[in-house]
C-alpha cells in the first residue's frame, strides 16, 4: 500500500543506520536501537534497557534506501504508555522524520495506517523489497488478551520517502 513516486526513487539515500525517529503529528520522539530476529524467526521486540525506544530491524533497508525499512516499538508496558502508544492516531499525509548516522534526515509521508490480527500478519507487505524507499512502523494494537498477556492485533504504518536533508557540520 505504498506509492512509488519517481521523485522518491531519485532521492534514494545510501545505507546509514537510523538514530532517531520524530513524528510531530502525534508527539513521538525517540532514539532508535537495533532489533534482530528471535530463534523462531520472529522479530525481537525492544527489550531493557531500550524497551521504551523504537527499534530498527537490521534485516531491513536503512530508512531512505530503496526497500522497506522496518521500525518497531511497544504500545505500552506494565509501567504505562510506550514509544508507539499514539501510532494508531497517524493519518495519511502526516510526516515521519528519521535521523540517520550520516547526519541526513529522511522524511516520509504516511500513506495508510492499518490494523491486522496477529494471526494474519501481512509479512510480505511489511518486509518485501520495494523499488523505492519506504517505511513500515509496527506496534501492537486491538484488544488485549489477558489469557496470553499480548495484544491480538498489530498496527502498521505504511509510508514513502518524500525528502531528505543533511544537518550542517
Amino acid at each position: 500500500p505504498t506509492r512509488a513516486p519517481q521523485a522518491a526513487q531519485d532521492r534514494a539515500l545510501p545505507a546509514a543506520p537510523p538514530t532517531r525517529i520524530t513524528i510531530p503529528a502525534v508527539g513521538i520522539g525517540s532514539p532508535i536501537s537495533r532489533a534482530g530476529l528471535r530463534p523462531d524467526g520472529s522479530l525481537q521486540p525492544p527489550h531493557p534497557p531500550h524497551q521504551d525506544e523504537a527499534a530498527w530491524y537490521t534485516g531491513s533497508a536503512t530508512p531512505g534506501q530503496p526497500g522497506a525499512a522496518v521500525i518497531e516499538g511497544h504500545l505500552d508496558s506494565t509501567s504505562g504508555p510506550s514509544v508507539f502508544y499514539r501510532l494508531g492516531r497517524l493519518r495519511p499525509g502526516d510526516t515521519i522524520q528519521v535521523s540517520r548516522a550520516d547526519r541526513t534526515t529522511a522524511v516520509f509521508i504516511v500513506d495508510t495506517v492499518r490494523r491486522f490480527p496477529k494471526n494474519a500478519f501481512p509479512t510480505r507487505a511489511v518486509y518485501a523489497d520495494t523499488p523505492h524507499p519506504s517505511l513500515r512502523l509496527v506496534t501492537c494494537g486491538g484488544p488485549f488478551d489477558d489469557r496470553t498477556g499480548h495484544y491480538r492485533d498489530n498496527t502498521i504504518v505504511f509510508a514513502h520517502l518524500t525528502a531528505a536533508h543533511t544537518a550542517p557540520p
